[in-house]
């Protein structure tokens, strides 16, 4: 016996049923127990950060991070997944700012680093209770109770270890860069960082007007002409022009020199800039070409500054400043083809400034505000600004429509000053804070780097190891940012992160790197139990080597300031979560590199980046073999996903309606985890249960009621699946292997979709043909071996789909194994019968010898032909239920079993007679139709024999809706009066008798009857009663 199965169960019910199991049992922690001492199977879970509730991003990595982990367990393979919880950086750092008002960096040093810190410790785990009940609702298994925390003293040494071990292969140095810095966070951002926050603006652009000192005019004015040259330079930055020292040409450009009348003095000034730019440059301005020269002559000639707040002010290198350079950077696509040059604020700047001995001009501060020595504070000139001190040059937090505020200012002033020569909005792609979204500017500033292009031709080489689903990732999306991969800037100005282990002499300069917290215990005398920032920088020793050459004054060690970039804790994780390489040393050389890594397509410029570059340098491997990559879910119409506009399903919601499995299912079949993007649909999740599910739950409910019904037992072994004798038992086998075959493949190479789109049509070859079509076999009275056959089939065809979809939908999956495989009512022993879970089940494996290609084609040709038939039924008006004459095949052929496929044909088409044929007929009715290159024909006429037959089958569907409205139980007999139409009753009596289950058919009233109906037959009434 089975236990019943309620046809109409709500699924979401049924989950929590499941879930109670689950948790009762013990089944996660037992299918780790039973494959302990199987092949491991490494799978890295990057850790999610606890400062907000999951939503639809963290629910597709959620389930591609089950799916793979239950298949591989089901496949003999011992995953360990264990849970990690992502702590330090900006995202906390934010949060906790909001929520203390704080607009700058030096409000957080000003209340303290130490009570900043604890504050963001506080912070880091507050909606983990909610995680941890929508991770369980959503079926996943994972041990978050033992869950990593970067944030905890075990994974922050190993942090230090990881950064030990590059610092000692040559590969960790400080560095004076011009990068990205946010100037409300106050600090630097990685490549990688900068990538994420590019948006389209508006800024102001300018030509400024940089006068020659000595212009020598290339070409003698005529008189009572303007003696004054000009060089024109164009900038999307204004702000930076303050910082302006030199002018770089391209030295192999052809430039000319050009005159254009001032329309307000009538005085003709002269232009030098690209020839090429010219169009571009004067547009509706008359000019006259003057001379045209190359680049190379322009070189060396002095200009007179902008601004003269840093001339004549004792810089270093001021002798080299204000000329024009030759710099291979210079293009003439866009500007004037002259470039102007700031070394303190763009990357070809600084490196021509280094290479020039160039002046550096500061005049903007970490913070993005102007320096007080950029003029006198009380200046005011009528009109505009004569001081620029204290102005940000961007947004700063709370500002609004201020972007260009001071780029104005600075057009104002050169206006006034006539150094103006043209402005405009410029729109273009501008990068912005990845957490705060403040604008970020191009700031040169010292860093610590991991020099990255020394390793970059090995990691190429070994991202060719790499298996990525989808698999244009890995020369695309992944391969093009690791070709242009640069060394990465880890050092950050911030508090609350893993600190750089670097202590510095103050007197000569050692550094003295540490490993360990051991290492420092020991040099420091102090018992260390936490190293962040606020804790490790109170830390301070003598100078070992000073001490040793006998220096009168022995220097103090103390560690450098900077803390480490997340990214840094983020891709030291397979090291850090087994706190290697203090422990589980043996355990981690065997599990590197991860067998597989999942998470969102950002993190291939991210996670997976830095995961592979640290694998490289420390390991020389990559740190994972499969990846999947996951796009974004939006919402409906296409936007992003927006609590404020409440534009998408609270996900608990969708379980609570529709059922875990049928987000699963949805998500795991859709684009989404392949690297597209979805527009989520709660629509299309219904009909997922609608569909799919509710297909399975019938075919699943069907077997239980009538093997029930006839006392089934799935242990009798004289019914065995490879012996069967129906064509309908051989085809569904065959086509569950196929099944399973081409299922294994595409989770072998990580294609989930593929994989999961697999199921539904095996389920509508179940349900929709080999059940339908196999009822009579069940419903027989004689408990034959056909029927036995039918039952044996039908059973094994379940079990061995449930493990099929354990990974992808595992509740109802686990309820059709657990009712299929456990005798019921009565349990196994104690402690055996908990067993019986298709989580702790063996994946199947195809047996080739059940898979019969030519069966499972001539069986779809079947149903083409079929579906044919039927659509040139619905085109004549004619109903399924009314038998016809002839249906003909034209020059086709079944290579096996004709006589069988032609019954199956005749029986869903509802003819008498069913032809294959060489000719078309041309006499009578008949309508035509192509059946995927296959000519039928119909013949549509209606004779009165088969018109009267037609009604007998109204008549039997009549019955059968008045045993349900009764509520008899299927294998109820029963028995039938009528009146009206007895000419039908009389001539098909028996098909009416054997098909409703009656045991008397009769004109003549019965005593009673439970239930009495008048139906409209072809427009004549007929009253029909039934009773058990």
């Amino acid at each position: 016996m089975f236990k019943k199965v309620d046809v109409r169960k709500k699924l979401p019910e049924l989950e929590k049923e499941v879930l109670d199991f689950w948790k009762k049992n013990k089944i996660f922690e037992k299918s780790l127990k039973k494959n302990k001492d199987k092949p491991a199977y490494t799978f890295y879970d990057g850790p999610p950060f606890a400062t907000g509730t999951p939503h639809y991003g963290h629910i597709v990595g959620s389930v591609m991070k089950d799916v793979v982990p239950r298949y591989w367990t089901m496949r003999g393979k011992y995953v360990e997944r264990k849970w990690g919880w992502d702590c330090h950086g900006l995202p906390i750092e934010n949060i906790v700012e909001k929520e203390l008002g704080s607009k700058k960096k030096k409000d957080i040093e000003e209340m303290g680093v130490e009570k900043f810190n604890e504050l963001c410790r506080s912070k880091v785990l507050e909606y983990v209770d909610i995680w941890k009940k929508v991770i369980s609702r959503l079926g996943r298994w994972a041990d978050m109770e033992n869950a990593y925390k970067t944030m905890d003293l075990p994974y922050m040494e190993s942090v230090w270890n990881v950064f030990k071990q590059l610092y000692d292969k040559g590969l960790i140095y400080e560095g004076y860069r011009s990068m990205h810095i946010c100037t409300r966070c106050e600090t630097t951002l990685s490549q990688q960082e900068v990538s994420e926050g590019y948006k389209d603006i508006k800024d102001l652009s300018a030509i400024a007007k940089f006068e020659l000192v000595k212009p020598s005019p290339l070409t003698p004015l005529p008189e009572g002409e303007g003696d004054k040259v000009f060089v024109l330079a164009w900038t999307t930055t204004p702000w930076t022009l303050i910082g302006n020292v030199a002018l770089a040409v391209g030295k192999d450009i052809d430039y000319v020199e050009i005159g254009i009348k001032n329309q307000e003095s009538g005085i003709r000034e002269n232009y030098i800039l690209a020839k090429d730019r010219i169009a571009d440059v004067a547009r509706d301005k008359e000019y006259e070409i003057i001379k045209e020269f190359k680049g190379s002559e322009l070189v060396g000639k002095e200009y007179k500054p902008l601004f003269d707040y840093y001339q004549n002010k004792g810089l270093q290198n001021e002798e080299n400043g204000w000329k024009i350079y030759a710099g291979d950077f210079v293009t003439t696509d866009e500007g004037t083809g002259v470039v102007h040059i700031a070394p303190a604020f763009g990357e070809d700047d600084l490196k021509l400034g280094q290479k020039e001995k160039l002046p550096f001009v500061q005049h903007v501060g970490l913070d993005g505000v102007i320096k007080k020595e950029v003029g006198d504070p009380e200046a005011q000139q009528s009109g505009y600004r004569a001081s620029f001190a204290g102005l940000s040059v961007k947004p700063m937090t709370g500002e609004k429509d201020s972007h260009q505020k001071t780029d104005i200012e600075i057009i104002k002033y050169l206006a006034h000053k006539g150094l103006l020569f043209f402005k405009e909005k410029y729109e273009h792609s501008y990068p912005h804070c990845w957490r705060c979204d403040t604008p970020l500017i191009n700031y040169a500033t010292s860093s610590w780097f991991v020099a990255v292009e020394k390793v970059k031709d090995e990691a190429l080489e070994l991202a060719k190891e790499i298996n990525w689903s989808p698999s244009h990732m890995k020369e695309g999306r992944f391969g093009k940012w690791l070709e242009g991969a640069r060394d990465w800037s880890i050092s950050r100005q911030r508090f609350w992160a893993s600190v750089m282990p670097i202590w510095v002499c103050d007197q000569c300069g050692e550094v003295r790197v540490f490993g360990g917290v051991g290492e420092l215990e020991e040099i420091s005398g102090e018992k260390i139990t936490d190293i962040h920032k606020h804790i490790v920088d109170k830390i301070i020793f003598k100078c070992e080597k000073c001490a040793s050459t006998g220096s009168a004054q022995v220097g103090t060690m103390k560690r450098v300031p900077d803390v480490l970039d997340t990214w840094f804790d983020s891709g030291s994780m397979p090291y850090a979560q087994m706190h290697y390489p203090f422990e589980n040393v043996e355990k981690f050389e065997k599990s590197f590199p991860a067998d597989f890594i999942a998470e969102g397509q950002d993190q291939t410029r991210a996670w997976f980046y830095y995961l592979h570059i640290l694998g490289t340098a420390l390991k020389n491997k990559p740190a994972f073999k499969n990846v999947i990559v996951n796009g974004t879910v939006l919402a409906e119409d296409g936007k992003k996903m927006s609590k404020r506009l409440s534009n998408y399903p609270d996900p608990m919601e969708m379980f609570e309606k529709y059922g875990a499995d049928a987000v699963r299912f949805y998500l795991m079949s859709s684009p989404v985890v392949a690297a597209e993007n979805l527009n989520f649909k709660e629509a299309d999740v219904a009909d997922v249960v609608r569909g799919m599910m509710r297909m399975l739950w019938n075919s699943y409910s069907f077997f239980v009621l009538y093997a029930n019904i006839d006392g089934f037992a799935p242990q009798d072994t004289r019914y065995k699946i490879q012996d069967t004798s129906s064509l309908l038992d051989k085809w569904i086998i065959s086509e569950l292997h196929t099944l399973i075959r081409e299922f294994n493949l595409h989770m072998e190479n990580y294609e989930l979709n593929r994989a999961c789109r697999l199921v539904p049509k095996f389920v509508d070859n179940l349900s929709n043909w080999y059940v339908r079509r196999s009822r009579k076999r069940f419903w027989k009275s004689e408990n034959d071996n056909d029927k036995n056959e039918a039952y044996a089939t039908l059973h094994y065809v379940l079990v061995e789909l449930s493990k099929v979809m354990a990974s992808f939908t595992p509740f109802i999956s686990e309820e059709i194994y657990r009712n299929l495989k456990s005798p019921y009512p009565n349990p196994l022993p104690e402690g055996e019968g908990d067993l019986v879970s298709v989580h702790l089940a063996d994946f199947p494996m195809a047996d080739e010898k059940l898979i019969d290609e030519k069966l499972n084609e001539q069986m779809q040709k079947t149903r083409e032909i079929i579906t044919e038939a039927l659509q040139l039924r619905a085109k004549a008006g004619i109903k399924v239920r009314q038998p016809l004459g002839q249906f003909s095949i034209f020059n086709f052929q079944f290579s096996n079993n004709e006589k069988e496929f032609l019954n199956i044909i005749k029986e869903e088409v509802n003819v008498k007679n069913v032809a294959i044929s060489g000719e078309e007929e041309t006499e009578g009715k008949w309508a035509v139709g192509d059946a995927g290159g296959v000519k039928v024909s119909l013949n549509t006429e209606i004779t009165d024999e088969l018109r009267m037959e037609g009604q007998a089958r109204e008549v039997v569907r009549f019955i059968q809706e008045m045993r349900k409205e009764a509520g008899y139980e299927v294998d109820n007999r029963i028995q039938v009066c009528y009146d009206g139409q007895s000419d039908v009753f009389e001539k098909f009596g028996s098909l009416i008798t054997k098909e409703v289950l009656a045991d008397k058919l009769s004109a003549e009233k019965l005593e009673k009857t439970d239930l009495q109906k008048e139906f409209n037959l072809d427009g004549e009434k007929i009253r029909i009663g039934i009773c058990r």
